[in-house]
């Protein structure tokens, strides 16, 4: 089974600097390297008859009666243990990421326990393929879930999101058959580890807040609630352990505080607010770099050189060695509907690679992009492993090459991105999606150009500082 450990940053489109919304997440794993690839899935490819690798689950076939629309998604390619699609963009322009692994207590499980995957129940393995086909707003995406979760149960606690060009929904399951969700201000941001996140909770909102049917009396039958007024939900079904403390906690206290200087606070605080505000809009860049994270500029920072080597190792980074693909999912406002949906992806440790904008009303995806499960240069799955596992060697003289490479890469593809936006604004059809193909080629062909030439600077850099060397001038 593939476990998962990631990092959720949701933007509400006032809260964006071009208006549009943006979720993204890092999806990382354990110690085993996990390929993940890009597909677009068209509707003849979505399945009638579904069985669950790890669980088998078996969906009935009326859930999946409905007319599946083209979608994107970045499989685990090996398949081992299903499909495991993460992310994507459907072609209403809807998106989904999942999951984000989450935690929760003794208290809920007593009460609604999560099933034994040998009973059944659905995963992260499953819950992208069995929804974002079937999703035309993103509320349609906690309405499916919460369906799904209800009726054939889960295995595990996961967060996920959805999005449209106007909205954002978090939803979180509880127990083996129970959920939460909440809409995102248009003018906030949330950052979501690995923890349950959801806090203030009202029941009497439904416009930004939903629940299973029951939850309500649930809390109260059981007495789960240990706050005397209101509803926090991370309170009430998750956590607040050491571990919270040390893993979760700090990568949202650091990315808080770059986003809002003044957020302040401490690295293991229990009660970091779900919703916030930055003191700026949020770019693509903003999230990338937040993605990529080491706690740059603390003790806490493993490249540094403030901390002791205790301390270097005190606090899990966002950036890490486990990020095997990140997205950024961009439903943009300013463009046209057939160029608004945008997956931004990058595979590899996000310390060492580059996003690329994809346009997702596409009927197929760069060569480079489609990993195979071994190792394979000319795939730039691969190929980004290998430039970060060298660039963690000596990062103070790779980190400064891997900066400029990202800052070209970027560059090039906002151009390439800008020019499609302009030349293809007026096709429709089959005209525009051959126009959406070629500019992906060409922004996949750029960034895999620029990835070579890192790994060839990289190399010339460290011949000089080689252990294994000799020079009768020594």
């Amino acid at each position: 089974m593939k476990q998962t450990e990631c990092t959720t940053i949701l933007v509400g489109k006032k809260a964006s600097i071009d208006g549009s919304t943006m979720i993204a997440r890092s999806e990382d794993g354990g110690r085993t390297i996990i390929p993940e690839g890009f597909k677009v899935v068209m509707p003849n490819e979505q399945p009638k008859h579904y069985e669950s690798v790890i669980s088998h689950q078996k969906i009935d076939d009326s859930d999946l009666a409905q007319t599946p629309l083209r979608y994107t998604s970045a499989p685990d390619v090996s398949g081992k243990n299903g499909i495991w699609a993460a992310a994507g963009i459907n072609s209403d322009n809807v998106a989904m990421t999942a999951t984000e692994t989450i935690t929760t207590n003794s208290r809920i499980q007593g009460v609604d326990p999560l099933l034994d995957p040998k009973d059944g129940g659905l995963g992260e393995e499953d819950f992208v393929t069995l929804t974002l086909p079937y999703l035309h707003s993103a509320f349609d995406g906690v309405r499916r879930v919460g369906y799904l979760v209800e009726k054939y149960g889960t295995y595990e606690m996961n967060g996920m999101a959805f999005s449209d060009k106007d909205t954002i929904w978090y939803l979180e399951t509880i127990g083996g058959h129970h959920w939460i969700a909440r809409r995102i201000p248009d003018d906030a941001y949330v950052i979501a580890p690995n923890r349950l996140n959801i806090d203030e909770f009202d029941f009497d909102d439904p416009d930004n807040f939903a629940a299973s049917s029951d939850l309500k009396d649930l809390i109260k039958k059981y007495h789960l609630n240990p706050d005397r007024e209101g509803y926090n939900m991370r309170h009430i079904f998750g956590s607040s352990t050491i571990k919270d403390a040390h893993y979760n906690n700090p990568r949202a206290w650091y990315i808080h505080n770059y986003f809002d200087p003044d957020f302040g606070g401490n690295p293991g605080d229990q009660d970091q607010a779900f919703i916030c505000h930055a003191n700026r809009l949020i770019s693509v860049e903003d999230i990338k770099w937040a993605e990529s994270s080491h706690y740059q500029d603390t003790p806490y920072d493993a490249y540094g050189d403030q901390g002791t080597p205790e301390q270097k190792k005190t606090f899990r980074p966002i950036g890490i060695n486990r990020n095997f693909e990140t997205h950024i999912l961009q439903i943009r406002n300013d463009v046209p509907a057939g160029l608004a949906g945008v997956q931004w992806l990058a595979f590899g440790p996000n310390t060492f690679n580059s996003m690329v904008p994809f346009y997702t009303n596409v009927t197929e995806t760069p060569e480079s992009f489609q990993t195979t499960p071994k190792f394979n240069l000319s795939k730039i799955f691969w190929l980004n492993k290998l430039t970060a596992q060298l660039g963690d060697t000596n990062y103070r003289v790779y980190g400064e090459l891997e900066d400029a490479f990202e800052q070209k890469s970027l560059a090039q593809c906002h151009k390439i991105e800008h020019d499609t936006d302009e030349a293809a604004k007026d096709l429709k059809g089959e005209d525009l999606e051959k126009a959406l193909n070629a500019a992906n080629d060409k922004m996949a062909k750029t960034v895999y150009n620029n990835t070579v030439d890192l790994l060839g600077q990289m190399v010339e850099e460290g011949h000089g500082l080689m252990t294994l060397k000799y020079d009768l001038l020594d």
